[in-house]
């Protein structure tokens, strides 16, 4: 079945090709890690200087460093998510020099974000998250109170939110965006404008500290959930929606309930961890399985024509001077 609303998205007016995509890559790259380490230099820099930014830290695990001790301290939280600011910055070069396009073509066939898409998909996310937190517990009955105080947490609330934009904007005007309507601009194909993204953004997850089994469980996992986020940009020809999941699905871990030793510095709960913990293959299936579910919950609620979330298509109207 196709979809109008994307065949708007993919098309282009300025230069496009693989070459050009090669090279853009290669600049957001170069970007990204460009402002990643002025990021943590400059924030080592000020943590040997001043010290711990947010009183007494209890950090969560061995850090074997001054930078990673850094980056596992709620500073480093700040930090890590600021260097994404990179990736947009990468794509503002590559987007005006090479395809002589506004960043704002990645934005949907309207040439802005879909503001009830991004609350959609938000919204949608963080209630089917409950779902999943529900599930987990269930098989790991392990929760306990994090170190961060209410009044820290109360403080930090909207700056992590923001800086939790920055990274998960980031992620999409890269992946679902530069990288999808790209590819698609060039071959018809799904199985290369849809995958060849999925697959990139998926196999940047991979933690090396994580068991086997687990850490397959975990990749297939944000593989569905980035199938979601590319079935959305289908669906609507919009990044909105895309961009509203994302961050609805962060949040829930940096400032909720956190299963990881990293990011998690600021959420009220941990729960068991995905990488500490002697995880069985039937676990790690079932795991697996919430999540797939929890995805397909999604999709429906985002999707089907009569749900109350259902995300509209981008007409491709610009917007009104």
């Amino acid at each position: 079945m196709s979809s109008p609303a994307f065949e708007r998205f993919r098309q282009t007016s300025g230069r496009h090709g693989l070459p050009l995509l090669f090279a853009g890559t290669l600049i957001i790259g170069a970007c990204w890690l460009a402002v990643t380490a002025g990021v943590i230099v400059a924030g080592v820099y000020l943590y040997t200087v001043v010290g711990p930014w947010f009183g007494p830290e209890q950090l969560s695990f061995d850090q074997g460093g001054l930078v990673m001790r850094f980056l596992a301290s709620p500073a480093g939280v700040i930090a890590t998510l600021l260097t994404f600011a990179g990736i947009w910055v990468g794509v503002w070069i590559a987007m005006k020099a090479l395809h002589r396009e506004p960043v704002s073509r990645l934005y949907g066939a309207s040439s802005r974000i879909s503001r009830s898409g991004f609350i959609k998909g938000l919204v949608a996310v963080l209630l089917t998250s409950v779902l999943t937190e529900v599930g987990f517990y269930i098989l790991a009955p392990e929760i306990n109170r994090g170190p961060v105080s209410l009044s820290l947490w109360a403080l930090v609330f909207i700056p992590v939110v923001l800086l939790a934009f920055v990274q998960t904007s980031a992620e999409e005007i890269l992946f679902r965006g530069y990288l999808l309507r790209g590819l698609a601009a060039r071959f018809r194909s799904p199985l290369v404008w849809a995958v060849i993204p999925a697959l990139l953004f998926t196999a940047l997850h991979w933690n090396a500290g994580s068991r086997p089994a687990m850490n397959i469980g975990v990749l297939v996992s944000i593989g569905g959930f980035a199938a979601l986020l590319v079935a959305l940009v289908y669906a609507t020809g919009n990044l909105g929606a895309s961009m509203g999941a994302h961050l609805g699905n962060n949040l829930i871990g940096f400032l909720f309930i956190s299963h990881e030793n990293t990011l998690s510095p600021f959420a009220l709960y941990r729960g068991a961890t995905l990488a500490g913990l002697p995880w069985t293959p039937g676990q790690a299936v079932a795991i697996v399985g919430m999540s797939i579910a929890s995805i397909l919950i999604t999709l429906v609620l985002l999707l089907h024509p009569r749900s109350p979330l259902r995300v509209e298509a981008d007409t491709g109207t610009p917007p009104q001077p």
